[in-house]
């Protein structure tokens, strides 16, 4: 570890990790007893002869990161000066960040990408609903506890880095990738620019890669102001085509055809999980091959003497309505059966792009996706899946009754 061993009360344990803006540590606080990370803010950023200014705007800035409270917010407790360093106190998070999960190009399990959007939705509606703005979010500062708890830190750090760039002369201090097109282009950036970052995010965790993939940095700067990238159930079939509505209002390229703010999207996040985790369950109910017990117990056959009545002969009498599986019934010919019916109604509303005999069409751009004053609760997907649930009961039904 370099570095001093103290910073202000602070006594420093361990080097966790170094970044931009300088060296994070792994403290503690004598005075409270509990465990902080330090966090250096590297003031040669600054050029000397703006340094006392730069200096006031990160303690105003830091004063109100620390007036966050929210359970998805790393809480900053304190901000200091040792020697030429300032440094800043801030909660320590067991666990490691988004960046850990991204790692290859392989995507998340739908339904874990929609929890950490969702978290970090919420955690930036609250942010924003105290005039905070992060502007520079992206996997690295979005920490994940070993319980699934989404923590976003560098609030009152990135803004200050962001407001020292000069887009002009080549130099983004923010993570390319993940930045608006507002941003990019050095216009004024405000809560929306942490929506269109948190879409990156998303529409990285469902494919595996982001959205915007320059080989330079001019060239990244003009897919993220030009380019529409593919959407995502056409990148991974497991992603449902709602999100792709969703995304598609996330990344708009204009700020005021995004969501207007982040707890509209935490809220459609929510419902979108909400869906999921019912369609999942839907379908391991549908297919799990659990026939009733009647079915997997055969009857025991009792022989009823001429002329006695099978109430005499002891034998409950069945009401003529009621039907049993028949005797034919094959669990496993029926299962494919169905969803051969089910995968060809989908198949005519949704044309498979996989098909060899036809010509693979272009995936949809997800501008197409967004049309003015539109939910992204469709009616056509609504449509499809009460059709195909439909179809599925009707022939489940057939199937039984037989």
């Amino acid at each position: 570890m370099t570095g001093p061993a103290m910073f202000g009360r602070y006594e420093l344990i361990a080097e966790l990790g170094k970044g931009a803006m300088g060296v994070v540590y792994k403290a503690n606080d004598p005075m409270l007893s509990r465990t902080v990370a330090i966090k250096t803010i590297n003031m040669d950023e600054a050029e000397q002869d703006g340094l006392a200014e730069f200096e006031a705007r990160l303690y105003q800035e830091a004063k109100a990161a620390g007036g966050l409270n929210h359970a998805n917010i790393v809480i900053v407790h304190d901000i200091g000066k040792s020697g030429n360093l300032v440094y800043m106190a801030m909660e320590y998070v067991e666990g490691g960040d988004l960046r850990d999960l991204l790692t290859g190009a392989v995507p998340l399990e739908t339904a874990k990408a929609l929890d950490i959007a969702a978290q970090i939705a919420e955690g930036l509606a609250y942010a924003h609903e105290h005039h905070v703005v992060h502007r520079d979010i992206k996997p690295a500062n979005i920490m994940i506890t070993p319980q699934g708890r989404v923590k976003i830190t560098d609030f009152g750090i990135a803004r200050m880095r962001l407001a020292e760039s000069r887009t002009q002369a080549g130099v983004i201090l923010g993570s390319p990738k993940y930045l608006s097109p507002e941003q990019v282009t050095g216009q004024r950036a405000d809560h929306r620019a942490d929506i269109f970052s948190l879409g990156v995010i998303l529409y990285q965790m469902l494919t595996g890669h982001t959205p915007f993939n320059g080989d330079s940095l001019g060239a990244l700067m003009y897919q993220t102001t030009n380019l529409d990238p593919p959407a995502p159930s056409t990148v991974n079939a497991q992603v449902p085509v709602i999100l792709d509505y969703i995304v598609a209002k996330a990344l708009a390229k204009a700020p005021e055809s995004r969501y207007q703010g982040a707890a509209e999207l935490a809220k459609d996040l929510r419902e979108c999980s909400r869906r999921v985790a019912a369609d999942a369950q839907a379908s391991t109910d549908m297919f799990s091959g659990a026939l009733p017990a009647a079915a997997t117990t055969p009857p025991v056959e009792k022989t009823i003497p001429l002329g006695v009545r099978p109430a005499d002969a002891g034998i409950a009498t069945v009401p003529v309505s009621t039907r049993g599986v028949s005797r034919a019934f094959d669990s496993q010919e029926a299962t494919q059966r169905l969803m051969r019916e089910v995968g060809a109604l989908e198949a005519q509303a949704v044309p498979s792009p996989a098909s060899a005999a036809i010509t693979i069409p272009t995936p949809v751009p997800l501008r197409a996706l967004v049309k003015q004053g539109e939910h992204p609760w469709g009616q056509r997907e609504n449509t499809i899946f009460a059709a195909t649930v439909a179809v599925a009961l009707a022939i489940a039904a057939a199937i039984v009754l037989a």
